[in-house]
């Protein structure tokens, strides 16, 4: 909570991560690994590289943690926490968090780029991807309301608004076009 007290819109990132995490293969830390000799970091997946942030958070409290109970905590259950956490420090919901993950020692780029999310993804496909992992549209609905306390990118959803998108209500439109 001390990073989000420092930086409010990183409640919304520790969030992203922990959720971008646990959707391509379990909650498992695989989007911490870096790239390597036999890893190609799910950092690079289109979903994630240049917006996925707040991987300096888990980092400094795996540190911590190392100093106090050395090779215990795994860095699967320090994300899982700080999600939690961050949603606590911005007067969101809280949750237990079941202890005991094990890290990952293998990540995929091409498994993250297949799993995730895209920005582009009809409501239809986002259900259906949802569907897949045992989430209801109910859960859905609650993963990308967690993303509203952060901060858009103009490139996600410039086209829908000036290019009179199917997919987005034409009286909103017209009012974000007048900003």
């Amino acid at each position: 909570s001390r990073a989000v007290s420092q930086e409010r819109r990183m409640a919304a990132s520790l969030m992203r991560l922990h959720f971008h995490d646990c959707f391509v293969q379990g909650c498992d830390a695989s989007l911490l690994l870096n790239d390597s000799a036999s890893i190609v970091s799910e950092k690079n997946a289109f979903q994630n590289r240049g917006s996925a942030r707040g991987f300096e958070v888990i980092d400094d409290a795996k540190a911590q943690v190392e100093k106090i109970c050395p090779g215990v905590v795994s860095c699967a259950d320090i994300l899982a926490v700080a999600a939690r956490d961050a949603s606590v420090a911005v007067s969101g919901p809280s949750w237990t968090v079941k202890l005991g993950r094990r890290d990952a020692t293998r990540a995929s780029q091409a498994q993250a780029e297949s799993d995730l999310p895209l920005f582009t993804d009809s409501l239809d496909r986002l259900i259906s991807r949802f569907g897949d992992r045992g989430l209801s549209p109910r859960d859905l609905v609650a993963l990308s309301g967690a993303h509203t306390i952060g901060q858009a990118q103009c490139f996600t959803f410039r086209d829908r608004i000036y290019n009179n998108g199917s997919d987005i209500d034409s009286n909103f439109a017209t009012t974000r076009r007048r900003r």
